[in-house]
């Protein structure tokens, strides 16, 4: 396994943007306004919920966040679209982080629920990933993990079964 600090800070994850962190044709992270993170505050390849490896982060919430102009003008909501794609960019991330090759792909989501709203009075999201498989063949790179959104520390967004692979090509 790679030798990757078990914490990032906002330089570290626009590293990982570039493609500077885990070196060229590896997992990497979207540039802002699609970066749906400021800080990865843990990352493990054995903790969380099924010894399978984890990774939490947080997003900063301001009322002058893209989103919130255009989803919808008069009534700002983030799209829930977004925390789960925030889910996905940290399971890619895990592979990235355990030294895993390959660009990062989101292959799909088993269950969803939203119970809960981003509006901009909100101050912080907090995204908690819990994997259930981390698989690595000659084939085949893959984490399957399950994942929760809290906003302000209330639960908002939970997820089973994201897929998400690593692909040479």
């Amino acid at each position: 396994m790679a030798q990757y600090p078990n914490s990032f800070d906002k330089e570290d994850l626009l590293k990982c943007a570039r493609g500077e962190l885990f070196g060229p044709g590896n997992a990497q992270l979207p540039a802002p306004p699609m970066l749906m993170m400021d800080r990865i505050t843990e990352v493990s390849a054995d903790g969380g919920e099924h010894g399978k490896g984890h990774i939490l982060a947080e997003f900063d919430i301001t009322p002058d966040l893209w989103f919130f102009d255009c989803h919808f003008p008069g009534n700002p909501i983030m799209p829930g679209c977004l925390g789960l794609d925030g889910l996905w960019q940290l399971t890619g991330f895990n592979l990235g982080w355990r030294g895993w090759q390959g660009r990062g792909y989101a292959l799909g989501v088993g269950e969803v629920k939203l119970t809960g709203m981003v509006r901009p009075d909100r101050k912080m999201l907090t995204y908690r990933v819990d994997f259930t498989k981390a698989i690595q063949t000659r084939r085949l790179t893959m984490g399957v993990a399950d994942g929760i959104v809290e906003a302000d520390g209330e639960v908002i967004y939970q997820v089973k079964d994201m897929k998400v692979a690593l692909s040479e090509s």
